[in-house]
């Protein structure tokens, strides 16, 4: 019994009791304090390392301003692009009509020449009558195997009836040579050689007629001269001749 509260007792101390709010209010700022001390280390060793996080956020922002001004750039020259794509196809079609336009004009004038160059002979040779005269021969290469040919026959004076005949056409042809070797030439001879192309040779005509063809070549081949010789029916010398050489 006396021990407890003899010279022997234990010590005691008296200390004012805080209530739990304040205990928290302590407890907060130690953690706010402890939190800055750890958030003002990390910055402080970011600033030692190089790293700055505002001027990372400011560049990042810099970047992300440029990224959608360019690609608004972009934008607007995609569509400057179609629309320039737009006008050249325009221009081409243009282009194309105009070389189509100019091709037939060039076709019509040689036509118009052909009938001029037609009404000259006939006129000049009006007073041979019935003459039979090749008024023009020609030769053109129209594809890698065939030829185009034309050829124009006037009758002078005032013929009275319809002359009935046909055009036999020789082709000189080189054919290409092999691995550098040497053209070699060859003939073919129209209607011989190619029956089907009998139908346009035929003749029956009072004044004139155009006869147009084809000539079919081996692959390659080039015609260097052609020569139309013109029969009447029945007949076994040929009433004109001419030849043509392509150089």
């Amino acid at each position: 019994m006396r021990h407890p509260f003899s010279i022997s007792a234990p010590r005691m101390s008296v200390r004012n009791d805080l209530g739990w709010p304040w205990r928290a209010g302590v407890l907060a700022v130690v953690v706010a304090l402890v939190a800055g001390m750890w958030w003002w280390g990390f910055d402080f060793g970011q600033i030692f390392s190089g790293f700055h996080r505002s001027e990372m956020k400011d560049r990042v922002a810099t970047l992300e301003t440029e990224n959608a001004k360019l690609a608004g750039e972009s934008t607007a020259a995609r569509a400057h692009f179609a629309e320039l794509e737009s006008d050249v196809a325009i221009n081409r079609g243009a282009q194309a009509s105009l070389s189509h336009q100019n091709a037939e004009l060039a076709q019509e004038n040689s036509q118009l020449k052909e009938e001029l160059a037609f009404l000259q002979k006939l006129v000049s040779d009006s007073s041979k009558q019935g003459a039979m005269t090749i008024q023009r021969l020609t030769i053109e290469p129209e594809a890698s195997d065939r030829w185009h040919y034309g050829v124009l026959l006037v009758r002078g004076g005032n013929p009275r009836d319809e002359f009935a005949g046909h055009v036999t056409l020789q082709a000189s042809v080189a054919l290409a040579g092999q691995n550098g070797a040497a053209a070699q030439p060859s003939v073919i001879n129209l209607p011989a050689d190619q029956p089907d192309a009998a139908a346009p040779l035929t003749l029956k005509f009072k004044y004139y007629q155009r006869v147009e063809g084809s000539i079919r070549v081996p692959e390659g081949a080039r015609v260097t001269g052609v020569t139309a010789h013109v029969f009447e029916d029945g007949a076994s010398a040929p009433r004109a001749s001419r030849s043509l050489t392509n150089p």
